[in-house]
């Protein structure tokens, strides 16, 4: 092929596509020049006057390289690999970086095959990195295992970068044994990070141990430390978590190499209401960073920073991956070409992409028989523990409040908006089931129960009392894993996730008006929260402070400890 390659180059063989007429982004020279481009076997020839078997003119409609999202939880999609890529590469994301830590925590290895085999396709390149913190802690109960001896042989896979964001940053600095051992087996790949607010020595010690990225800063002074000390700074913009206007600042045109853009977790409306890595591109330029510094940013850097060769640019021997966009203001994506093939046509994804095998084998909720007495609470004292939900943030905040007692139990207080909040574990049928209760969500009767439940992903649930609470895990356990909204008995909506209890394999488009129909029936029973599901799935995160609720009790995070749900 290189033979053919060359003769092609030299103008002695016609290339396939010569685009004609394009502004095409130098990512080398930091410029956009007007000029023909010639494409062959997939691979860019080159600049300059050549024959080709079909000519594009593109009246000077922009060529950049295809985007490459470098941090992502496909699984927060709430969409299969297939129907994920499907979404993506419509905004003209050629390839990403994914986590897929949320599926290894439900169901181990078998979860990383099912991503690898669901993601063979050829029109989005999928790359991965290993989990590095499954389970996620001791504080819950996971479904699956995947330690030092999983990261040693996985990491022989071709379409394995590395090791993933490593949360555990407390067991690094402290020379935790395994967390040292999956770290050393990873050495000469790339780590990522994941160390929100972590300075000074402790942060030293961190990257010492060999990690190189982060992804977790949220202010101007935490990312130029990081920077500083040799980090490659990744801006995120999730749907939780949106960091770009605020780290956009430290990027000129002396270290702008050290960043890259991420998405992290972007769920259904949020990716089709604004899109993907192509949003981030469009919003930088609006904060005035140079257009070519923010496709770096978006492409390059990113390839560069994960060892791809020959990914991210426009010129002799890269990979032809590519979007065409209008212009710098309206920031449309017309087509996008992987391989030098076309796989958006006029904003529409082709017809034809290869779809592989979606499947997965197992049901994956297994909670055993669930005894209804446990959702009782004797009230041993009128004060108790309750989590107080903060409005626009995954923080909570641990507040005493006076109890409702009624017969000897402690019960929800709708008045007051104090709820139940259970959490069932549904991967071992261990029993597990432990109770909290939460303030903010404002539901009025009625339960809202999801098995998207970061990190183990138990079920949990919401509700004004025992009954509707139990109704709602019992279907649950039905679909075989998703979201309900449950109202005296009957399912007022419901979303099917059959893939772990963490995907559909549907379409974005019918997912989205699903979510939409979901979080409206949550409206009807009070809810007053705009995406009470995403909400519902972090208040089960033992790592975020500061009261969570998993299936082993109500915990502390300030504390790395359990409490009880009496206050003293």
């Amino acid at each position: 092929m290189i033979k053919d390659l060359i003769e092609v180059a030299r103008g002695r063989k016609k290339a396939n596509l010569l685009l004609k007429n394009a502004r095409v982004v130098d990512v080398f020279n930091c410029t956009i020049e007007e000029m023909n481009i010639a494409i062959s076997s997939g691979i860019f020839v080159g600049p300059g006057e050549y024959e080709a078997e079909e000519v594009l003119d593109l009246n000077g409609k922009i060529v950049a390289p295809g985007f490459i999202d470098g941090h992502v939880h496909i699984e927060s999609s709430m969409l299969s690999p297939f129907e994920f890529g499907r979404a993506v590469v419509k905004n003209g994301t050629t390839a990403v970086v994914a986590d897929p830590h949320e599926i290894v925590n439900v169901a181990g290895e078998a979860g990383l095959e099912y991503m690898i085999r669901a993601s063979d396709f050829d029109f989005v390149d999928i790359f991965f990195m290993l989990p590095s913190c499954v389970p996620a802690t001791h504080l819950e109960t996971n479904g699956g295992e995947f330690g030092p001896k999983e990261i040693k042989k996985w990491l022989t896979n071709e379409r394995v970068l590395g090791l993933a964001e490593m949360m555990n940053f407390p067991g690094v600095i402290h020379g935790d044994d395994e967390v040292l051992r999956k770290i050393e087996y990873s050495r000469g790949r790339i780590i990522d990070g994941h160390a929100p607010l972590l300075s000074g020595e402790k942060l030293n010690a961190y990257i010492l141990a060999g990690i190189s990225s982060d992804h977790e800063c949220t202010n101007f002074e935490e990312a130029k430390e990081k920077l500083s000390k040799g980090m490659f700074i990744m801006i995120r913009e999730g749907s939780a978590a949106r960091n770009l206007d605020e780290l956009i600042k430290l990027v000129n045109e002396k270290n702008h190499e050290r960043f890259g853009f991420v998405t992290d977790d972007r769920h259904p409306d949020f990716l089709m209401d604004y899109g993907h890595i192509n949003s981030m591109v469009k919003r930088a330029i609006k904060k005035g960073i140079d257009p070519v510094v923010a496709f770096k940013l978006a492409s390059f850097n990113t390839a560069r920073y994960f060892n791809l060769r020959y990914r991210g640019a426009i010129a002799p021997g890269y990979l032809a991956d590519f979007v065409i966009i209008d212009d710098l203001e309206n920031f449309n994506i017309l087509g996008v070409y992987k391989g030098g093939r076309p796989v958006v046509v006029e904003g529409e994804v082709c017809a034809d992409l290869k779809r592989p095998d979606t499947s997965f084998p197992d049901n994956s909720i297994n909670t055993g028989k669930l005894d209804g007495s446990k959702l009782r609470i004797e009230a041993r004292t009128n004060r108790i523990n309750v989590i107080e939900i903060i409005p626009g943030q995954i923080l909570t905040k641990k507040v005493v409040i006076d109890a409702r007692i009624d017969n000897g139990e402690v019960v929800p207080d709708v008045e007051k908006d104090i709820l139940k909040l259970v959490v069932v574990e549904r991967h071992r049928a261990t029993g597990n089931i432990e109770i909290g209760f939460v303030r903010g969500i404002g539901i009025k009767a009625g339960a809202i129960a999801s098995t998207v439940a970061h990190d183990s992903h138990n079920i949990i649930v919401v509700g004004t009392n025992d009954h509707d609470i139990l109704f709602a895990v019992e279907r649950i356990k039905e679909l075989g894993g998703g979201q309900v909204v449950v109202e005296d008995g009957r399912v007022l909506e419901e979303l099917s996730l059959p893939i772990a209890g963490l995907m559909s394999d549907e379409p974005l488009e019918l997912l989205r008006k699903k979510c939409d129909r979901l979080n409206n029936a949550a409206r009807t029973i009070g809810c007053r929260l705009e995406n009470p599901f995403m909400v519902l799935s972090f208040l089960a995160l033992p790592v975020i402070p500061e009261l969570r609720l998993t299936d082993k009790g109500l915990v502390d995070v300030n504390k790395f400890d359990f409490v009880s749900i009496y206050a003293d």
